[in-house]
């Protein structure tokens, strides 16, 4: 067998092995880069094609992979990951993972027909990052999308500002539509679905409005928890769902919040809501958001080293702060003709930092903040042990204190037990340097800073 077979028998046995949304996300561009066969054992290497994918395939996968392939060639499997783009079309491999479609650009009746549904033609399933904070919400809109109304039905999708929940929504009716043009998809926000219906009784046009609404395959409404408490749209809403629901169209809905935290939400729709599947999308974690910094930068053309996509995604708490931070540094590539450098990151950031500073917090409030964090005491973080577990929560606090408020060295020493401003600066010097190198220290200061 070659190389290519050997691989595509092993992602085979792979794909039994784990979800669809982790075999799309981090195997299906992947490669056997070389295969060396010894009498007693194989040498494998593994082509990956960021090595941000590497890293996390060759932490998480190792084991699967080795087990996979030395089933697939009968005998002992030492492995290699390293970062190389594939030389060759890898159509079985793609058609394993089962995007449907290329990524290539849309014809223009296909746009048209998806703006008509109102519908963004980047928002798909292929350019959607899958982690462990929305790979369930994942899984049900493929599922959803592979059978519309028998699956789940309604979809109620939950989450925070900026989590991928519209994206995902509309993932499910671009694949719809490009499958079968001939659907009749609808996306609308529950305040256009609102004024739909003030329009319609205004100039007495409710039969058009029920027309629109009623005879669709699938109905997406972002944000339905806009129509509580308004009664006549409450009442609407729930003949329409009924009507499209009762001829085996899919609904799926978005809310930040969960119905059952719906206030001045009918009974009856509270009811339709959790007959369905409910599902919650967390906010992205680092790995998440450094998958959606590379997604988003190759979509607007911006070049980034894996350790650049890390940065904007250490600084950044959502995908929407993400693509704001991309936005402003294609700014500066076409304005300034400059390349994308860690120093022109950095900067940027800076430039954030001093626009929205925090003013309204206290030093006591961030010492506060980080005792509760770490869970320590605020007399030991403030006290003279050199203990580990709270000499770096001090350090963190040290850190905070200048960065986020500007509070002199010789007023940290003062705040932090009496100590000399040298003792400052080294602190601030070396959570600078840990939240550089250390996922996990970013993880911490962008944690503490979001409570501050």
């Amino acid at each position: 067998m070659n190389n290519e077979q050997v691989w595509k028998d092993s992602l085979e046995i792979i794909k039994v092995s784990v979800s669809p949304a982790i075999f799309s996300t981090w195997f299906s561009q992947t490669h056997l880069a070389n295969l060396e066969t010894l009498s007693d054992k194989t040498n494998a290497e593994v082509g990956c094609p960021t090595s941000f994918a590497k890293n996390t395939i060759e932490s998480r996968y190792f084991g699967l992979i080795q087990d996979s392939l030395s089933k697939v060639v009968g005998k002992k499997c030492d492995l290699t990951f390293i970062v190389k783009a594939n030389p060759k079309s890898i159509k079985e491999i793609s058609e394993i993972s089962a995007p449907l479609f290329s990524t290539e650009k849309e014809d223009n009746h296909i746009l048209e027909i998806l703006q008509r549904a109102r519908l963004r033609p980047s928002f798909t399933f292929e350019n959607f990052a899958v982690s462990s904070s929305n790979q369930m919400a994942h899984a049900a809109a493929e599922a959803v999308s592979q059978s519309l109304g028998s699956a789940y039905n309604p979809l109620f999708v939950w989450g925070g500002v900026g989590v991928g929940k519209t994206h995902l929504m509309a993932a499910v009716g671009n694949y719809i539509l490009k499958k079968d043009p001939d659907k009749k998809v609808f996306f609308c926000t529950g305040e256009d679905f609102t004024n739909d219906i003030v329009e319609g009784i205004r100039n007495k046009t409710t039969q058009a409005f029920r027309n629109k609404y009623r005879k669709l395959d699938l109905l997406l409404i972002d944000d339905i928890q806009f129509i509580a408490g308004k009664d006549t749209v409450q009442e609407e809403f729930f003949h329409t769902f009924n009507a499209v629901t009762s001829v085996g169209g899919q609904i799926i809905l978005t809310s930040d919040r969960p119905p059952s935290e719906i206030s001045k939400l009918e009974e009856r729709l509270r009811s339709r809501f959790e007959a369905g599947l409910i599902v919650d999308i967390a906010p992205p974690d680092f790995e998440l958001r450094s998958a959606i910094t590379q997604i988003k930068a190759k979509e607007k053309g911006v070049d980034l080293t894996s350790e650049q996509a890390q940065m904007i995604a250490a600084n950044s708490e959502s995908a929407r702060k993400i693509e704001g931070i991309l936005t402003k540094i294609l700014t500066e590539i076409h304005v300034k003709k400059v390349v994308v450098t860690n120093e022109l990151i950095e900067s940027l950031f800076a430039k954030n930092f001093e626009a929205g500073k925090i003013t309204r917090s206290s030093p006591e409030q961030v010492t506060e903040a980080v005792s509760k964090y770490y869970q320590v005491g605020k007399r030991l973080l403030l006290g003279d042990s050199r203990a580990r577990p709270i000499a770096r929560p001090r350090q963190v606090l040290m850190y905070l204190l200048r960065t986020q408020l500007g509070v002199p060295l010789e007023e940290i020493g003062r705040v932090v037990g009496g100590r000399d401003h040298t003792t400052v600066m080294h602190a601030v010097e070396k959570i600078t340097q840990l939240a550089t190198e250390d996922v996990q220290m970013r993880e911490d200061i962008l944690k503490i800073k979001s409570v501050i």
